[in-house]
């Protein structure tokens, strides 16, 4: 019974769940920051090859 009790007032289990959540919330931000930048970067490829292909039409 006492091992049982040690094991609930156990917190170290704890602190790592919550080092877990907080290492995949960083993930989620850098993935969302990764998307929107090659989003933006792939625009700007875009708007970069139109500009060419219409300076050599001309």
């Amino acid at each position: 019974m006492r091992k049982i009790r040690d094991f609930v007032r156990d917190e170290r289990g704890g602190t790592l769940i919550e080092y877990g959540l907080i290492l995949a919330l960083i993930f989620v931000v850098m993935l969302v920051a990764v998307q929107s930048l090659a989003v933006h970067v792939t625009g700007t490829i875009n708007h970069v090859k139109n500009d060419v292909l219409s300076s050599t039409d001309a």
